[in-house]
């Protein structure tokens, strides 16, 4: 089917700069949404900024100017440019798209997910 991997997690001081990638593979035909969302501990998953097939980017309040997300559809891949990191942003971070795959039968539509990496800011 469809297989979503992040990479670019990792600890970095406060004011610092990540750069998270994902990278979708398998049976796809074409990718509409991707996005990244993130859970803290003890707290719910939440969006922290999409981007459609066309570039049209959305932002959660608390990361507007200090995140930038972009794809390159000829790779299948979304990043995520995080600058001037809080502690606050301290969570596992995962990827989303979604994806019209071949499935054998014809053609499906579904989200899928990575498995997360986690970024930790320390202060």
């Amino acid at each position: 089917q469809v297989q979503l991997v992040e990479s670019g997690g990792g600890l970095v001081q406060t004011g610092g700069s990540l750069r998270l990638s994902c990278a979708a593979s398998g049976s796809i035909f074409s990718i509409n949404t991707m996005g990244w969302y993130r859970q803290a501990p003890g707290g719910q998953r939440e969006r922290v900024a999409t981007i459609t097939s066309s570039g049209g980017t959305n932002y959660a309040d608390p990361v507007k100017g200090r995140f930038t997300i972009s794809r390159d559809n000829a790779k299948n891949t979304v990043y995520l440019q995080m600058n001037s990191l809080k502690p606050e942003d301290t969570a596992v971070y995962y990827c989303n798209a979604d994806v019209t795959y071949s499935s054998g039968r014809g053609y499906k539509y579904e989200g899928f997910w990575g498995q997360g990496t986690q970024v930790t800011v320390s202060s």
